[in-house]
């Protein structure tokens, strides 16, 4: 018999559930009982509801209140001592370790003042998870037993699942030494960290799991030969706990690693057939006869509807090489990076609602190609045909294809991918700005308050009129630019106001694309998103953001930056279409902001950023010739997208929470590039950038946190920053955006980070 297999399955509820309560908690609004009591009713739903779809073999440990990889530091004890001091429950520890933590003292309470973990890219996708942190003190041992207790609880409501953990040797690859502990070689703690494992394991196999899935996504990438040696002995060790591990990876190729993994004493592995379905031949040629084979056939980082023949066909051919036993339907990744359920979209149109299939739908997916292998697709016959007109009704839609903007990409030259002078030049035009040394601005966004959201939502409901919503805007933006000048920004932003997202906003008002209602996916803690869903050929129908800043621009005498989401950025955290090219739906966004760019110019905002903090994170994993193609497109898409205006309009970019790389940086040619910096621990970091020929902002404060730093904290960190990086290029400003954040937070951080800015002014 064919089983069929989840991976992971999303936990911030079909309604944000996990966000309401997590963020009212950290409010004071809601207890800690309540706060368990809704993790506990999301776990239950989410166990029955697989169990209940026919899905037979169902993860556990796949929730967290903050961020998978968070939860296993809590749990192996690796937690910093400036962490650990503080003798905070734990489940104040994970959030303190998270997002920061500041607070008075009480009488029952010492003051705490502690900054977040760093926090980067999960691989490719927009999640971001917090990388563990070690130190030549670090101790591992278990606290609590989180994936345990998970098990039992599943068990007790009749639901028998597979505990998940991330590997060992993932684990430490994907971490980082801390700033005391710099010279530690991370795999050194490896001989500690795998008895500790152990003891886990044997913990699960005495509650009475059978069976475990260790992650080691790492698998897919260029992996030192260190590392690739340290599986062999880490899994002879972990195989003697008594449960069938089955060894998981995804995102990519594991071809080129394959032999530090072939032979090793577990019950089978998990690969990514969806991204790499040619890798089928040698991964399934490596295994014993006695292994299993996962294969990931439905898709957990996308949207579209699974292709159930095509599925059926590559299961089939699987059962036909290792038998019908040895062979198991799967989602390809953890189902966290999909929204929960597309019945809660009651808004979609029908035609391309038909194409979509969220987490739950997937499930259904998974035991049909399952029940069709194993029963024949006679068994499934209406499911498949059914199937089966979705994807053609798509592959045929007028929706897909408009040919003028076919023709227009067509028609692209290398000039229109060129600025019109050098950098060098267009700095001598851009003197015009009147910027001084150490110019400050913000990324772009301000707090966005309750008030706003409930004139957005008014306006959404057309409970107030366009008229009544644009005054109301205006007012927000006068409101914005005054507290700018008042504490001296040299740079203005509008605040954006009007914004929902930095990506769902532009793709509301682009042709080519769709939205949901409720399709929310987790991009880190309780931040969550509505990515849009490119569903045809992109253009621009009209302006989108002149009339906001035009107006901006009027009522200040200083420099206001338009703000644009650059075309890779809105392409990756969107979900996107798999018909055709990443790199023409890059290049026709790409198009689509070009106009946009030359309109801001037009109406007299002079300096225009357009941000690109997913350029990183669209890298392929592996280096070679996707890589290299990569490396070529998605620079010459900013290009194309900026390079139309003139010398003495200033472009900037940003970029956050991703391992850049400078020379894809230099790539862009922007004028001026502000990278996240504020959780960086060293002067690696400045140095890999001290060469970027044109301006830099290394951002000084951390977005994420309420943490409000003194100015003091922000003069040393502006003083290392100038042991290495030229005074006469560097500007100051926050690590991103600052929506998230609340006001009276804001005010005192952005003040603290200006008057540092007027320290370093009058010193030089």
């Amino acid at each position: 018999m064919v089983l069929s297999s989840v991976l992971g399955f999303p936990r911030i509820g079909a309604h944000r559930e996990l966000k309401k309560v997590t963020e009212s908690y950290w409010s004071g609004k809601a207890t800690v009982e309540e706060l368990f009591k809704v993790g506990k009713e999301i776990r239950a739903h989410n166990w029955k509801l697989q169990k209940e779809s026919g899905v037979d073999i169902i993860a556990s440990n796949d929730f967290s209140f903050y961020d998978q990889v968070l939860d296993l530091s809590l749990l192996l004890n690796v937690i910093p001592e400036r962490y650990s001091k503080y003798n905070l429950p734990a489940i104040d520890t994970l959030f303190a370790m998270g997002r920061g933590l500041q607070r008075p003292a009480t009488e029952s309470t010492s003051a705490v003042d502690v900054p977040a973990l760093e926090m980067v890219k999960w691989f490719d996708s927009n999640y971001h998870y917090v990388r563990p942190t070690f130190s030549h003190s670090t101790e591992f041992k278990l606290n609590g037993q989180k994936p345990v207790d998970e098990y039992l609880e599943a068990k007790e409501l009749g639901v028998e699942t597979r505990p998940v953990l991330l590997g060992p040797v993932s684990y430490l690859f994907l971490g980082k030494a801390d700033k005391d502990s710099l010279d530690l070689d991370l795999l050194s703690l490896l001989p500690k960290l795998v008895p500790v494992y152990a003891d886990l394991l044997k913990k699960l196999a005495d509650a009475g799991a059978k069976n475990v899935q260790i992650d080691e996504p790492v698998l897919v990438l260029d992996l030192p030969e260190s590392y690739k040696a340290a599986y062999k002995s880490t899994y002879e060790t972990l195989s003697k706990s008594g449960l069938q591990i089955i060894l998981a990876t995804y995102f990519g190729d594991v071809r080129p690693n394959l032999d530090a993994i072939k032979g090793l004493p577990v019950a089978g592995f998990h690969y990514d057939f969806v991204r790499v379905p040619e890798q089928f031949g040698e991964v399934s040629d490596a295994l014993t006869a006695e292994q299993v084979l996962s294969a990931g056939v439905v898709d957990g980082r996308n949207i579209w509807k699974t292709d159930l023949n095509k599925a059926v066909d590559f299961i089939e051919a699987a059962k036909q090489k290792l038998g019908e036993d040895r062979v198991i339907v799967a989602t390809s990744s953890s189902l966290l990076h999909t929204p929960v359920d597309l019945e809660n979209e009651k808004k979609l149109d029908a035609e391309i609602k038909d194409w979509f299939s969220f987490a739950t739908q997937k499930l259904s997916e998974v035991v049909v190609i399952a029940k069709a292998v194993t029963s024949g697709r006679d068994s499934v016959s209406a499911e498949l045909e059914t199937n089966a007109k979705s994807i053609s009704a798509r592959a045929h839609s007028k929706i897909t294809n408009d040919p003028a903007v076919r023709s227009r990409l067509a028609a692209v030259t290398e000039s229109d991918s060129s600025r019109k002078a050098p950098f060098a030049e267009r700095l001598e035009a851009q003197k015009s700005l009147n910027l001084p040394l150490f110019p400050t601005t913000t990324i772009g966004s301000f707090p966005q308050t309750k008030e706003i959201r409930v004139y957005r939502n008014k306006f959404t409901k057309g409970e107030i009129t366009p008229e009544e919503y644009e005054k109301f805007i205006e007012k927000e933006i006068d409101e914005v630019v005054k507290f700018q000048e008042e504490i001296g920004l040299d740079v203005l932003v509008h605040g954006e106001p009007e914004r929902n997202d930095m990506v769902q906003y532009f793709g509301e008002q682009l042709k080519g694309f769709a939205f949901t209602q409720n399709g929310w996916v987790q991009s880190y803690g309780s931040r969550y998103v509505r990515p849009p869903i490119i569903v045809g050929d992109v253009s621009r129908p009209h302006p989108m953001t002149v009339k906001e800043s035009k107006y901006a621009q009027s009522i200040t005498k200083k420099p206001m930056k338009g703000m644009l989401t650059g075309p890779v950025t809105i392409l990756r955290w969107s979900f996107p279409r798999d018909d055709i090219s990443l790199k023409d739906q890059s290049l026709q966004l790409a198009l689509a902001l070009r106009d946009e760019v030359n309109d801001l110019e037009a109406a007299g905002v002079k300096v225009i950023q357009v941000d690109e903090p997913a350029i990183r994170e669209g890298l392929p994993l592996r280096a070679g010739a996707e890589r290299e193609a990569y490396a070529q497109w998605a620079p010459l898409s900013f290009r194309l997208a900026t390079s139309g205006v003139d010398n003495d309009t200033q472009i900037h970019s940003h970029f956050c929470y991703s391992d850049l790389d400078p020379v894809h940086i230099k790539a862009l040619d922007a004028d001026v590039v502000s990278i996240e910096f504020s959780k960086k621990d060293d002067n690696k970091y400045i140095q890999e950038f001290s060469d970027y020929p044109n301006h830099i902002g290394l951002g000084l404060f951390d977005i994420h946190s309420p943490r409000v730093p003194p100015q003091e904290e922000f003069e040393a960190r502006i003083n290392e920053i100038l042991k290495v990086y030229p005074k006469e290029n560097l500007w100051i400003n926050p690590d991103c955006g600052l929506k998230t954040r609340k006001w009276d937070e804001t005010k005192k951080q952005l003040t603290n980070m200006v008057n540092a800015a007027k320290v370093y002014r009058a010193k030089f």
